[in-house]
């Protein structure tokens, strides 16, 4: 058993060791009345345990005199008594400014009930009056857990200029991004006007061209009915009749022209309307085929149509229709080299019908494919311009089954051939 008193603060511990003696052993003893353990070796054994017990009771002293010390610093020792506050403030000098922190800066002490503690000749850098509930804190002395806790709070008065300083290269960066982004944005809106008002504008002028063009074309169309009548035929020359034939023929040609660019102002405008109406397809495939057939008799050329003996119903515009089967038996017959070969097919295929314009002319490249279909394109052919036409035609076609919701697919090969496939809903 160890004791230990401070007559100074009165206190006093005790440690007491309960150690079993091995001499005890002697009371052990075999069923005949002998010992099981020899003299020599229990004198050895008595030696070793006293050894044990003399090291137990040293160790209880030291703990005895470590709890009296304990004890005396927590009733005596004030917080301010126990770090120093100078070193401390050289200490975090030397942190601070190895990880670029603001070099002004602010530190208190408080004790566990965050109350500030006055120190004899505090530092410069030591408020008592920071707020705690704002600043950066930490425990000190973690691994004391007999005295009172004591904490270290920090703040940086300046810590927002600091920031802002820091972060200024990033800023700057970003703002001349946003500055950019804003004026693209403002040039971009300022040419998307100017573009919808030169389009607005072309499409006035086509509008007011196309329209200026009907009166001499429809006065053109008159004199040449007049000239080729029955009364004043017999006044004309044979060799007059050819040059009044060409000019009816390119005025109908011209009349055209005209009607499609209106067309295409009118689309451009989104001022064309579908009449919905039931259209009996075989029908007008059956006179575009004829008069397609009409005009490729003299060329040796040939064009077959597909299709069954029941009647195909469907619902769009007749006009708009009959002009986009009509473009597209145009094409196959004007890209075709020499005698035209057209196969025309026209089949049902649960809730959609099929219309096919399929030909063996001079194909598309692949790299032109998607951009058949874009108003006034043409497919380039450097100076050799044997095909009339403005690249309006399957602009029109795309335009028109959009409307109806229909869909256009183009498959070809270039010096093969081209096919159309016009997929309408039923």
């Amino acid at each position: 058993k160890g004791k230990t008193y401070d007559s100074i603060s009165g206190l006093s511990a005790e440690q007491r060791v309960l150690a079993r003696d091995v001499r005890k052993l002697r009371d052990l003893f075999n069923k005949n009345g002998q010992s099981i353990v020899s003299k020599d070796s229990l004198e050895i054994t008595v030696q070793l345990d006293q050894r044990v017990i003399q090291q137990i009771f040293k160790k209880a002293r030291f703990v005895n005199e470590m709890m009296i010390e304990a004890f005396r610093n927590n009733v005596y020792e004030d917080p301010s008594q126990r770090l120093d506050i100078a070193f401390l403030d050289s200490v975090l000098k030397i942190e601070i400014s190895t990880a670029n922190l603001p070099k002004n800066y602010e530190f208190v002490i408080t004790n566990e009930y965050h109350e500030p503690i006055e120190f004899e000749n505090q530092p410069t850098h030591y408020n008592s009056e920071i707020d705690s509930a704002t600043s950066h804190g930490t425990l000190l002395f973690p691994s004391n857990s007999l005295d009172e806790d004591l904490y270290l709070y920090i703040q940086f008065p300046k810590q927002d200029t600091f920031l802002l300083n820091e972060m200024w290269t990033g800023l700057a960066l970003n703002l001349s991004l946003i500055i950019f982004v804003i004026i693209a944005l403002i040039f971009m809106f300022k040419t998307i006007l100017a573009q919808k008002k030169l389009s607005e504008l072309k499409s006035d002028f086509i509008s007011n061209m196309t329209h200026e063009f009907k009166t001499p074309i429809s006065t053109i169309s008159l004199a040449c009915q007049a000239m080729n009548d029955s009364d004043m035929v017999s006044a004309l020359s044979e060799e007059t009749k050819p040059f009044v034939k060409m000019i009816n023929d390119e005025n109908k040609r011209l009349s055209l022209l005209v009607e499609r660019i209106l067309q295409s102002a009118t689309l451009d405008r989104g001022e064309l309307r579908i009449r919905e109406e039931n259209i009996i397809l075989n029908e007008i495939l059956k006179e575009l085929v004829e008069n397609a057939k009409f005009r490729i008799s003299n060329s040796g050329g040939s064009i077959r149509l597909e299709m069954g003996d029941d009647p195909i119903e469907i619902t769009g515009d007749k006009m708009h229709l009959t002009n986009v089967i009509s473009n597209l038996i145009d094409n196959a017959i004007k890209y075709s080299n020499g005698a035209p070969e057209i196969d025309i097919r026209l089949v049902k295929e649960g809730k959609k019908v099929l219309l096919t314009v399929q030909d063996k002319g001079i194909g598309i490249k692949k790299e032109h494919l998607h951009k058949i279909f874009d108003k006034l394109y043409r497919i380039p052919t450097g100076n050799v311009h044997n095909v009339k036409g403005f690249g309006l035609g399957l602009s029109y076609v795309k335009a028109i089954s959009d409307l109806h919701g229909w869909n256009v697919i183009v498959k070809s090969k270039h010096g093969i051939g081209t096919e159309f496939t016009l997929e309408i809903k039923v």
